[in-house]
């Protein structure tokens, strides 16, 4: 009977024992968490914006005289040098108004001639030589006139470039200011974008005592125009419809692979100097608004609110909310709550930024 007791009694304890040691393996061990601390540094992000391309100068060819076009001595798309002869609008009526012009022009000067060799012999009055005088300055001016009119029936490039399509073609009709073509001179490029308000303040406070910015343009083909160009002036008022404010880069076009019309986007570098800069995985969005947990001194996550100010690959610029001794979590965002106390261990933050294409998920 003894020996029974003895053996249950065993048998009990060793259940128990069994039972213990189950409930004690089965029950988890503490995760332990990655944390980092924000970085403060000198960093440079860059900006697209879609952009206008515009010929440094780029005009319309009208024709200034009324007549038939009875020449067209260049094509469309041709290159054409300053002065070089372009259209030609018929020349007869304009001519003859100045062959008049100067037949009238002759018989004044002679009347003006005859008139002051009498006047010096006291034979006519001066007032009399004074209007022949008069006569022959008006014939002079209406021959100047005339001139012009005739050689405004020739169309000449102002300046080297490059001509549009045609609108008229040879024997068309065309009114005084009628669109005969444009001409584009492509030698150099004006590039125009809108700036938002807040990057414009970012800019100007940036760079003002700076020299002139580079951007770089990325063509609709998106690849990179190979020559970089310079922000060279600003406009005057912002557009309280967009709140933009334009900007206009020149950028050089030795090659002419620019046009005027083409379309891209401009990639503009602005420098941030002591950026709080933190990993973007480190963050959670709620209702639109950006968050980090925060270890406080009981080693406690806190949520915590920030607002940012420009973004980087893997990375945040921080406008408000964090200062390099926060300690904030970078691993395990979704398997913590607010207020929860976590074993952590901290990761140099210039490792975990060096690390991050490794870390990212």
């Amino acid at each position: 009977m003894r020996k029974s007791l003895m053996l249950l009694a065993l048998g009990t304890l060793l259940y128990h024992t069994s039972c213990t040691s189950k409930k004690e393996s089965s029950k988890p061990e503490a995760s332990t968490f990655l944390v980092t601390n924000p970085v403060k540094s000198d960093t440079t992000i860059t900006e697209n914006y879609v952009c206008q391309i515009h010929s440094i100068q780029h005009i319309e060819l009208r024709a200034q005289e009324k007549g038939y076009v009875q020449k067209i001595f260049v094509d469309e798309g041709q290159f054409v040098k300053k002065g070089q002869l372009l259209f030609q609008i018929m020349p007869n009526l304009y001519e003859a108004e100045k062959q008049k012009a100067q037949a009238d022009a002759n018989f004044a000067k002679i009347e003006y001639e005859n008139t002051k060799i009498l006047a010096d012999s006291n034979v006519v009055a001066a007032n009399e030589l004074a209007m022949a005088r008069a006569q022959y300055e008006k014939a002079k001016a209406e021959l100047s006139l005339a001139s012009v009119h005739l050689q405004f029936t020739e169309i000449r490039a102002p300046f080297d470039g490059i001509l549009n399509r045609f609108h008229v073609r040879q024997g068309s009709y065309v009114e005084e200011g009628e669109l005969l073509s444009n001409l584009s001179d492509n030698t150099k490029m004006w590039v125009y974008y809108n700036v938002p308000e807040a990057e414009y303040l970012d800019y100007k406070t940036k760079s003002e005592n700076e020299k002139k910015s580079e951007v770089e343009l990325v063509m609709a083909n998106n690849q990179t125009f190979k020559y970089p160009g310079v922000v060279e002036t600003i406009a005057a008022d912002f557009n309280h419809e967009t709140g933009n404010i334009p900007f206009r880069a020149t950028f050089p076009n030795p090659d002419g692979l620019l046009r005027h019309g083409e379309t891209g986007n401009v990639v503009m570098k602005v420098p941030y100097k002591d950026a709080i800069i933190i990993p973007q995985k480190a963050t959670f969005e709620i209702l639109d608004k950006k968050y980090v947990f925060v270890i406080d001194k009981n080693d406690q996550v806190i949520q915590k609110e920030i607002s940012l100010k420009a973004e980087l690959p893997h990375l945040f610029i921080v406008d408000n909310g964090l200062s390099t001794d926060d300690k904030i979590l970078l691993e395990g965002i979704r398997m913590v709550k607010d207020g929860e106390k976590i074993h952590y261990e901290v990761e140099n933050p210039h490792q975990v930024i060096k690390n991050l294409d490794m870390y990212a998920e």
